[in-house]
């Protein structure tokens, strides 16, 4: 499965206007002209923008296409309900939804992250905080969305005052929002000639390089490990480095505050740690 790579979510993305173009196209029938053209603009030139993003693997580009594709969810789901539940209407819904899984799956992660890398490295993502996914990155998703579709529509509308205000407001909030959703997409496991780096700011104040020669073990976690831990409570299976010798960490216990640590083990929770587990074999590490 790995061998597809981008591919799921090219593909699935590439085939969303076929399948839910109709289930919109009935939703905004009974709006108002200046309504339609912009929705439907909008959405051409949203489908767009994160078509090409597929064929750019980068960091930045992930981001942009995991905000958009649960996006495609909700519009699917708000066309099939404003315009009746119709065959072509679960068709459609169901098609963003495997667009939405493909973007999140985690080789697509992972290909997009290491679209970023320089030269002779390998970056493999960490999985996002568990605390995080029971509803922050929800709400911040949803507020992104918000401010990029609320003040168009409303503008549109001839709700001058009110549309005026929304786009002002929508901006500021879609800056935060990005910028907050792009910092989990940039906590990475790097594999470099040196040895490899664990690139977690959400968890380090500073990045921490593990030498070749310092690194003693890696591979799955024991139940009763004492390593400082680095995974913010990460669902999966969890990996311990093994150090030589003890190594000066500063990890992040708080918003403002940070502790420096002496250890020699550190837990980390990458997505496919399996493959982490593979790269790592394959540079001789460990």
């Amino acid at each position: 499965m790995e061998r597809l790579g981008p591919w799921p979510a090219r593909l699935t993305w590439l085939v969303l206007p076929v399948a839910c173009g109709p289930a919109l196209g009935d939703a905004l029938a009974g709006a108002s002209r200046p309504v339609q053209v912009v929705a439907s603009a909008g959405l051409w030139a949203g489908w767009a923008v994160i078509l090409v993003a597929t064929l750019v693997p980068a960091t930045v580009t992930l981001t942009a296409l995991r905000i958009a594709a649960p996006a495609a969810v909700a519009a699917a789901l708000a066309g099939a309900v404003a315009g009746g539940v119709e065959a072509v209407d679960v068709a459609g819904l169901a098609a963003a939804v495997v667009a939405a899984l493909a973007a999140l799956w985690p080789v697509t992660g992972r290909v997009f992250a290491d679209g970023s890398s320089y030269g002779d490295e390998a970056r493999l993502p960490l999985r996002a905080p568990g605390p995080l996914l029971a509803g922050p990155v929800e709400l911040v998703w949803l507020v992104v969305v918000a401010g990029l579709v609320t003040g168009p529509l409303l503008l549109a509308a001839r709700q001058w005052i009110t549309g005026a205000v929304a786009l002002a407001v929508g901006a500021i909030a879609v800056w935060w929002g990005v910028r907050v959703l792009h910092g989990l997409a940039r906590r990475w496991i790097v594999f470099v000639p040196a040895g490899l780096v664990v690139h977690d700011p959400l968890a380090l104040a500073e990045s921490v390089l593990v030498p070749r020669a310092t690194l003693r073990s890696l591979g799955p976690a024991p139940a009763d490990t004492e390593a400082v831990d680095l995974t913010r409570g990460a669902f999966g299976l969890a990996l311990e480095l093994r150090l030589t010798d003890p190594a000066p960490v500063l990890v992040r216990r708080g918003r403002g505050k940070i502790e420096a640590v002496t250890t020699d083990r550190l837990l980390v929770t990458p997505t496919l740690p399996g493959a982490l587990l593979t790269e790592a074999r394959t540079r001789r590490l460990a």
